[in-house]
């Protein structure tokens, strides 16, 4: 009889411990799901490549947009290039004479 309860107690002890290792482990994996959070690394990971990329195109497009407006001014500035192969001595003279005047009234 006494055999008997030792093997039950020794059975209840190791039913304990086994529950007990099982509750510690539970813990343990729901403290680590909630420490992960939202923001894990691979996801941190993607944004930063994707504002790498945004901030990529944003700045090719307001390279393209300034190169546009520099083409712009100079066009605006400078007027058309003539065509000066084609051109008479007359209309060549006439030309010369409208960029001297240009300058004139550029640098004056």
């Amino acid at each position: 009889m006494a055999d008997d309860e030792a093997k039950k107690a020794k059975q209840a002890e190791i039913e304990r411990k086994r529950a007990e290792v099982r509750k510690r482990i539970e813990e343990a994996s729901k403290a680590n799901k909630a420490k992960k959070g939202f923001m894990t690394p691979e996801r941190k990971k993607k944004l930063r490549l994707l504002l790498r990329k945004k901030a990529a195109e944003e700045l090719k497009k307001e390279q393209e947009r300034k190169a546009a407006e520099r083409r712009r001014i100079i066009e605006e500035r400078c007027g058309s290039p003539r065509n000066l192969s084609d051109a008479s001595e007359a209309e060549l003279q006439t030309i010369c004479k409208q960029y001297w005047q240009r300058l004139f009234n550029l640098e004056g």
